[in-house]
């Protein structure tokens, strides 16, 4: 072999051999610039982006004035969730707290509680993008001011704490004329153990009963909650505040009097416990029939016939000081009373001016077992009981009733 081509295959077996080093080389990957997966990691993390912040927006606007004291306070969360939103008036102290609660995937709050006139509220919001990255956000408004003629207060009767009778009607009354009573009907709230059907019933611009199906059962403890604070009442009219009372019902006292009778049977829990020798309205002022409701109970009442409008000139005049045992049944005064000047009539004949009137011994036995809201029946009577001359909601169906509802 010449010398030439020995060079020559030496050439080609280092250019065979420099091919197969790049290709084994190629496959193995560079360790300097470090193009396997492994070592390409920091780069690529590098490379990914941050999730933005959590934007929590409040649908109040920061530094507001004038906010309607119904405004319902909400708070959302946009790319990602809300933790805690904290909102009071004033100093961050429980009475001044605002409550609220979260939606179930903690992308909204709603308020529950309501606005105060008048205040400035802080609201303290907390939340986390979906990385987990906290954020707090800050917001404040003030509420429009109120005077008193633009509130109305809701007052309760009966008053907490009390005993009453079967028949009671629970009555909220208003201190100026309600207008949108749908509104505050919708806030009214009845509670008895046991559960009763009732429905409430607008006697007037300011007052509302409400009256359940049939008779409360005795015994039964009821509450009765007029959540009516910053509700819309009208037009330039809110509720003031939220009131509540609860009451018990006494035993089930019913009497049925029996104008043409002279005679008044009273029931006790269902049983008969006294019949009664009466005398009620003589001719031109007779007693009136109708379901009346015991509205007012005195020791000692003084009647005076003034007050229904007879004058003193009037030979039917009279001014009694010392009635005992007066218990109201009607505004226009009729009473169930004491009235020893006519136990002689008393079971014969009448003789009054409208009243019922008992001796004075079955008039106290009367008035030691009855409570206000205690059912009495007047029958064979010619005259009838005027609609709102009392409690009168017994005096008609429980479906005519319902009709006075707002929400009927």
């Amino acid at each position: 072999m010449s010398s030439n081509h020995a060079r020559r295959r030496l050439l080609t077996v280092a250019a065979v051999t420099a091919t197969a080093v790049l290709t084994l080389t190629a496959c193995s990957g560079n360790p300097v610039t470090g193009d396997d997966g492994d070592d390409a990691s920091p780069a690529a993390a590098e490379n990914e982006e941050a999730a933005d912040p959590v934007k929590l927006t409040p649908n109040v606007r920061d530094g507001a004035k004038g906010v309607k004291v119904d405004k319902v306070v909400e708070v959302s969360a946009a790319g990602g969730s809300i933790d805690k939103v904290s909102m009071f008036a004033g100093t961050d102290a429980p009475k001044n707290q605002v409550e609220g609660e979260l939606n179930g995937n903690e992308t909204a709050w709603q308020a529950s509680g309501s606005l105060e006139p008048g205040k400035t509220y802080k609201v303290v919001m907390q939340g986390q993008n979906a990385d987990g990255d906290a954020v707090t956000e800050r917001s404040s408004f003030t509420t429009q001011a109120l005077t008193l003629d633009q509130q109305t207060y809701a007052s309760i009767a009966p008053l907490d704490g009390a005993t009453v009778g079967v028949a009671m009607p629970i009555i909220v009354t208003f201190d100026i004329p309600v207008q949108d009573k749908a509104s505050i009907e919708r806030k009214l709230e009845v509670e008895s153990e046991p559960k009763v059907e009732g429905t409430w019933s607008w006697i007037s611009d300011t007052e509302v009963h409400f009256r359940p199906k049939e008779y409360w059962p005795a015994g039964s403890k009821v509450t009765v909650n007029a959540n009516v604070n910053s509700v819309k009442a009208g037009p330039n009219l809110w509720g003031q505040e939220d009131n509540s009372a609860t009451f018990t019902v006494g035993d089930a006292v019913e009497s049925v009097v029996n104008v043409s009778g002279h005679k008044m049977t009273v029931k006790v829990n269902g049983k008969v416990a006294r019949t009664l020798p009466i005398t009620t309205g003589k001719a031109g002022f007779e007693t009136r029939a109708g379901t009346k409701v015991i509205m007012e109970k005195y020791d000692v009442k003084r009647m005076d016939a003034a007050t229904t409008g007879i004058s003193e000139d009037d030979p039917e005049y009279y001014d009694i000081p010392d009635v005992q045992y007066a218990m109201r049944v009607t505004y226009t005064g009729e009473f169930i009373h004491a009235a020893p000047w006519s136990v002689g009539s008393q079971g014969a004949a009448n003789v009054s001016h409208g009243c019922t009137g008992l001796s004075t011994a079955d008039a106290l036995w009367y008035y030691n077992r009855s409570n206000i809201g205690d059912p009495v029946k007047f029958i064979n009577s010619p005259r009838t009981l005027e609609d709102g001359n009392g409690w009168t909601d017994w005096d008609e169906s429980y479906q005519e009733f319902k009709q006075g509802s707002a929400l009927s």
